[in-house]
C-alpha cells in the first residue's frame, strides 16, 4: 500500500503526539463494514430482578445511542428522558448496551420489534441506569488492508502500550465531525455569542458528506439566513432553531444561543474540557519522554481501583505503585470543584488555560444547572484481555478498555494514519469547494466573529 493510498483511507483523528512515535504505523481501514466494529458494554452491576425499572440489553446496528433511545421511547410511548443509559455508542458498528425504563411492563419491552435494534434480555432493577454505570467496554475490531509484513511492528507497538499504558486521549468523536466543537465550548465560556452561532451554523467542512449541509453553511457565512434555513436538513435541530430565531431577530446572537438546550451546551462544554485535557496530556507525554508512569512532586495521582486522587508529596516513594499500575498521574477536566495540582503539573495546567485567554473562574458557570463539577482523569489506562492476529491483509483485535476510554485512541497508535480536521489547527473557515448553485458574487469567505 502506497503512502498516497494510506491518505485516502485515513480515519479522522486528533492532533497530538503518539506514545509509540518511534514505530511506523500499519495503515488500514476501520468500519468498512458494520461487523468490522463490535462493542459490548460491561456493566458495573447486575440487575436485582426486582423494582420498577426494566433493564434491557439491546443490539443495534448502524444506530447511535441517542437515535436508538428516541426510537425505543417512541415505540414505548414514553419521553426520551425516561430512558436511562450508561454510555454513548457510535452509529457505525454493531453495539450491545443496556438501557432502562421505569414503569413499563417488561413484556412490552421484550416484544419490541424495531429495524436494526434487537432486545436481547429484560430484567427488573430498583434504580434508573445513569451515565457512568458501567465498568468498560469489550471491542472486536477488524482493520482491513494493513501494510504487509506488519507483524513485528504490531508486536512492538502493543508491547509498549502494555508496558507503559495507553495515553488516555479523548477520541475524535468528542469533537464532532468538523472537529470544532471545542471552539464552541470555549466561546460559550467567554460568552462570545456571535462566535458560538457562527461556529454552530457556519464553517463548512470537507468532512461533511451531505452537500445540502455544506451549502447551508456557505449560505449562512454569506449572510443568507433564509437560504441556510431552507438548506439544512430537518435532523439539524440546533442549527435550524438558531436560524429560525435569527430570521426574526437578526444580530441577536445572545438570544439565539438561549435556544440551545442544556444537553447541547453540555456537549460543547465537554468537548472543550476534552480538548484542554488532550493538550495537557500531549505536553505531559513530551515532558516525560513517553513515560506516563512518571510522577512529579505536586501531581494529583489517580488511584485506579476507586478513582480517588491524592497529592504526591514524595514521588520517589510512590513510583513503585505507578510502575505496578496501581496509580497514575492525572490531568484536568476543568470545573469549579476540580482539585488543582501543584508543582510542574500545576504550572502546565494554569499556563494552558491562560494561553487561551481564560481564568479558572470561567469554569464556575458549568455549575449548577449543567451539573459539570470538574474532575481528574488519569493520563493513561490499561489495555487488557488483548488478543490480535493477522488474517491475510486484515488485523483482527479483541480487547477491553475501562469506561471513558476510546478504542480509536488505541487504534491510532497502531495505524498512524489519522487525519485531524482542519479546525484543530486554525480558527479560519475551511477551504472547501463552493457548492454548485450558489451565486459567484456571494460573500463566502466570512471571518469568525471577534466580539
Amino acid at each position: 500500500m502506497t503512502e498516497e493510498t494510506l491518505s485516502l483511507v485515513a480515519m479522522q483523528g486528533i492532533a497530538h503526539r503518539y506514545l509509540t512515535e518511534c514505530y511506523y504505523g500499519i495503515g488500514g481501514r476501520i468500519k468498512s463494514e458494520l461487523d468490522d466494529f463490535q462493542v459490548t458494554e460491561v456493566p458495573l452491576y447486575q440487575p436485582s430482578d426486582h423494582g420498577e425499572h426494566s433493564y434491557f440489553e439491546i443490539e443495534k446496528r448502524d444506530f447511535s445511542t441517542l437515535e436508538a433511545v428516541e426510537r425505543i421511547a417512541f415505540a414505548l410511548g414514553v419521553r426520551s428522558s425516561e430512558i436511562g443509559y450508561a454510555g454513548l455508542k457510535d452509529r457505525k458498528g454493531v453495539t450491545r448496551q443496556v438501557l432502562s425504563v421505569r414503569l413499563v411492563d417488561p413484556k412490552r419491552v421484550r416484544e419490541l420489534k424495531l429495524a436494526q435494534i434487537r432486545v436481547l434480555w429484560v430484567r427488573l432493577h430498583t434504580n434508573k441506569l445513569r451515565i457512568g454505570h458501567l465498568r468498560g467496554n469489550r471491542f472486536k475490531i477488524r482493520v482491513r488492508d494493513v501494510l504487509r509484513a506488519s507483524h513485528r511492528q504490531i508486536e512492538k507497538i502493543v508491547d509498549t502500550i502494555l508496558d507503559r499504558g495507553l495515553p488516555n486521549y479523548f477520541g475524535p468523536q468528542r469533537f464532532g465531525r468538523r472537529g470544532n466543537s471545542f471552539r464552541i465550548g470555549r466561546a460559550l465560556l467567554l460568552r462570545d455569542y456571535e462566535e458560538v452561532v457562527r461556529r454552530i451554523v457556519g464553517y463548512p467542512s470537507r468532512y461533511e458528506n451531505n452537500p445540502r449541509v455544506v451549502a447551508a453553511r456557505f449560505k449562512f457565512m454569506g449572510g443568507d439566513i433564509p437560504g441556510a434555513l431552507t438548506s439544512f436538513p430537518s435532523s439539524y435541530r440546533a442549527e435550524r432553531r438558531i436560524l429560525r430565531y435569527l430570521a426574526r431577530a437578526e444580530g441577536n446572537y445572545r438570544g439565539a444561543v438561549r435556544k440551545l438546550t442544556h444537553e447541547v451546551k453540555r456537549i460543547y462544554y465537554s468537548s472543550f474540557q476534552s480538548y484542554l485535557f488532550n493538550r495537557i496530556l500531549d505536553h505531559r507525554l513530551r515532558l516525560s519522554g513517553g513515560r506516563l508512569d512518571t510522577l512529579y512532586k505536586g501531581d494529583l495521582a489517580f488511584l485506579h481501583r476507586n478513582q480517588a486522587v491524592f497529592n504526591v508529596v514524595d514521588p520517589v516513594a510512590e513510583q513503585s505503585r505507578a510502575a505496578g499500575f496501581e496509580i497514575s498521574p492525572s490531568g484536568p477536566l476543568f470545573g469549579k470543584m476540580m482539585p488543582w495540582p501543584e508543582g510542574i503539573e500545576g504550572h502546565i495546567e494554569r499556563d494552558t488555560v491562560e494561553r487561551l485567554a481564560l481564568r479558572a473562574s470561567n469554569f464556575h458557570q458549568l455549575m449548577p444547572s449543567l451539573h459539570m463539577k470538574g474532575a481528574r482523569r488519569p493520563f493513561r489506562v490499561k489495555v487488557s484481555e488483548l488478543l490480535w492476529e493477522l488474517q491475510g491483509c486484515d488485523l483482527v483485535l479483541e480487547f477491553f478498555l475501562p469506561k471513558g476510554t476510546y478504542a480509536t485512541t488505541f487504534l491510532r497508535e497502531i495505524l498512524k494514519n489519522d487525519d485531524p480536521p482542519f479546525a484543530y489547527y486554525t480558527a479560519a473557515p475551511e477551504d472547501v469547494p463552493v457548492p454548485e448553485g450558489l451565486d459567484d458574487d456571494e460573500d463566502l469567505e466570512g471571518e469568525p466573529g471577534e466580539s
